[in-house]
């Protein structure tokens, strides 16, 4: 907030409100993709990138609204910074007031609510799909579609978003940060023949790796077009702007043991002592854009198929990585998915060597289409850790309690090959300045382990994080049986692909690379669930109910809490429940009536209509649809409108909601004072009452 008794009047687009002009303003920038890209049109690796990453509708809406509200608060700073002469932080320029009102304008208040939980005998045993209110007092804790959590300061150029050596007057301890893709091609780069095999663990740890992360970390991407402030598209410059329970247990129990070695397993994560409902769950951007992605100097650059005696087969040749990205027709055509689990379970993962670390299928070949170029994996690792404002490789080793390496000798007792540490000096100077990402990659193994100490600090305080912060732990109380525990513990990977695919034959434990026939177990010796433990009994004694009531486009389920019959109620989509939720069977009967499921009119949403300005809402039972008005298109979600849509007509019913968020978040003019009595008058002149007009 500016502490100086001015006023400034800016002029961004639009007349009116300077407030409300600059803002409007940002939204243009941020011209959204309305309509899902169609992989039809896809040429390029970016827009193939795009393609799979293109999140569903609630994370779309998510993204799209902080993207509005980084653009509205960077056009506010820059207007107000070319009136001070000089750069100041965002939250020096912006009051709280306005940055809630910036937040409810662009759409992003809603999601920083917290969501309504629901209170019965469901929720209290099993978690919500979405993660949300796993903690009662914290309800977006771990749930998906919220910010990843930071455990230490972002760094950014400018305090807010430009990353880390965008601009090359900066100077990081006397020197400029080096370009990525120059860090990629000096260390990281390594030719598909320069692979050393991991004699230990075997190629299906690396994929392992690789489903978990995108279960627990997967983040969206983008879907504007634009995001600069000069209003050029992104997929056309390259000019630097600032522009997402056996399974629990096979992963602690079976995987990252593996990975962080068993001291760090004991120092950082130990043995399970309940639920901690003070610890937060959320998945860390360190862990997410650094830390995790250890694994992607795992992979091997030969994806290879084996028959059912683990034999190389003449119909299913080795395939370069490149030639199987995006090629699911392969599954189909090519033998399935059973060639492709035979040869990781008895291949090698590729060993994790400082010198051999991303192969060229990685750096040179990802997303390889006809020759519209590639992507670059270690480029976009390291540039993805500058985007998040992760700091420094020192930084993380003082947070994890790691010594500060100060020198080039310093850093040659974390690396022991020291050709490697030269080329890293050679580029960054200065050991505060590396990547975290990079330094966490070439630090030496742990005893028994396939990570340095940084990234075994990392993954394991972020384990415990998501085993402590659950309140559905499988080994918390009363979440299952003495019976059901039992069962859960015979589980394993080796047992899933013979329960979901068609092989006879593994290893006891998967991850453990072993020679066929010698080291594999035919699947009826492999332990198993017997499911039986989880069957339920619905008890009718004395005092019983009866069947309770159905209800049309909804159902309900029987739930038992402290020994009372409970049924609760639910509607289909498109519908709300009105009445009880849930009701209790007592000896006089339910507790309460039956409730009824109620269409939703979707159309009635103003803040947030379905429709575009373009299209006619109607309301059907159960949903809605769009109605064409020519001259625009129904798109094929058979809900969108698509066409040369003017610009004030596609943001009428945005800037309508636009005008009553600020009207109602100003305060009171005094005309006998010298400005506004509200905050904004530290910033911002804004003409709502004449005796406050000074220009």
């Amino acid at each position: 907030m500016l502490h100086e008794n001015k006023a400034y009047s800016l002029r961004c687009v639009y007349s009116g409100s300077p407030v409300l002009s600059c803002i409007r303003s940002s939204q243009l920038l941020c011209a959204d993709s309305s309509v899902h890209p169609d992989r039809r049109g896809i040429s390029a690796p970016t827009l193939l990138l795009a393609f799979s990453k293109f999140p569903e509708q609630e994370s779309q809406d998510i993204s799209q609204a902080a993207e509005r509200m980084e653009m509205s608060i960077q056009v506010l700073k820059q207007k107000v910074c070319q009136k001070r002469k000089r750069s100041l932080h965002p939250t020096d320029l912006l009051s709280a007031d306005l940055l809630t009102t910036i937040a409810n304008i662009s759409g992003c208040l809603p999601y920083m609510l917290p969501p309504k939980c629901p209170n019965n005998c469901i929720a209290n045993k099993y978690r919500l799909i979405t993660g949300a209110c796993n903690n009662r007092e914290h309800p977006r804790w771990g749930a998906s579609n919220t910010a990843l959590a930071r455990w230490l300061p972002p760094a950014y150029e400018d305090g807010f978003s430009q990353p880390r050596g965008w601009d090359p007057s900066i100077r990081y301890n006397g020197v400029q940060l080096p370009l990525v893709r120059e860090v990629t091609k000096t260390i990281i780069h390594a030719s598909n023949e320069a692979v050393t095999e991991d004699n230990v663990y075997s190629d299906i740890i690396m994929v392992w790796g690789q489903y978990i992360d995108h279960d627990i970390a997967f983040t969206p991407q983008s879907t504007s077009r634009t995001t600069f402030l000069n209003g050029m598209e992104c997929q056309m410059t390259c000019e630097k702007q600032n522009p997402c329970f056996p399974i629990k247990i096979i992963t602690l129990r079976d995987y990252i043991p593996k990975i962080i070695g068993p001291d760090a397993f004991n120092l950082y994560i130990g043995p399970y002592a309940g639920y901690d409902p003070t610890l937060n769950p959320t998945v860390s951007n360190v862990f997410s854009t650094a830390a995790f992605r250890f694994g992607h100097a795992t992979i091997q650059p030969i994806v290879r198929r084996l028959n059912e005696q683990y034999l190389d087969d003449p119909e299913l040749p080795n395939l370069h990585l490149h030639e199987v990205f995006f090629s699911p027709w392969r599954l189909i055509k090519e033998g399935g998915l059973d060639p492709l689990l035979r040869g990781l379970l008895a291949h090698s993962a590729k060993l994790q060597v400082q010198d051999q670390l991303l192969n060229e299928e990685l750096t040179e070949k990802l997303f390889v289409l006809s020759n519209n170029g590639s992507l670059d994996l270690s480029s976009l690792n390291l540039q993805r850790g500058r985007d998040h404002g992760l700091p420094g490789y020192n930084d993380w080793r003082e947070f994890c309690g790691l010594p500060k390496l100060e020198t080039h000798t310093d850093l040659n007792t974390v690396i022991t090959n020291h050709n490697i540490t030269e080329k890293i000096m050679e580029l960054y100077h200065n050991p505060s300045n590396i990547d975290v990402w990079l330094g966490g990659l070439v630090e030496d193994f742990l005893p028994g382990a396939r990570t340095g100490p940084l990234f075994a600090c990392i993954i394991g305080k972020q384990m415990k994080a998501l085993r402590d912060g659950d309140r559905f732990w499988w080994e918390n109380d009363n979440v299952f049986t003495e019976a059901q525990k039992h069962e859960l513990k015979k589980h394993s990977l080796s047992r899933v692909i013979c329960d979901n695919t068609g092989i006879s034959e593994v290893p006891a434990d998967a991850f453990q690379l072993g020679k066929f026939p010698q080291d594999f177990k035919h699947c009826v010796n492999i332990p198993g669930m017997n499911l039986e433990a989880w069957k339920e009994f619905y008890q009718e004694g004395k005092e019983t109910c009866g069947t309770p009531k159905s209800v049309e486009n909804g159902d309900f389920v029987y739930c038992s809490e402290t020994g009372k019959s409970t049924v609760t109620y639910s509607c289909q989509y498109g519908f709300q429940l009105q009445g009880e939720e849930q009701l209790t069977c007592t000896s006089k009967g339910w507790n309460f009536e039956a409730p009824v499921c109620i269409d939703i009119n979707e159309c009635e949403n103003k803040i947030n209509p379905p429709c575009s300005p373009s299209a006619k809402c109607v309301n059907t039972k159960g949903s809605y649809k769009c109605l064409r008005t020519d001259p625009y298109k129904l798109a094929e979600d058979g809900r969108t409108c698509t066409g040369n849509l003017p610009t004030d007509v596609e943001q009428y019913l945005f800037w309508e909601r636009v005008h009553r968020s600020v009207k109602s978040s100003m305060k009171t003019c005094n005309p006998n004072s010298s400005g506004w009595i509200s905050t904004f008058a530290e910033i911002l002149h804004i003409e709502r009452c004449m005796p406050c007009n000074h220009e």
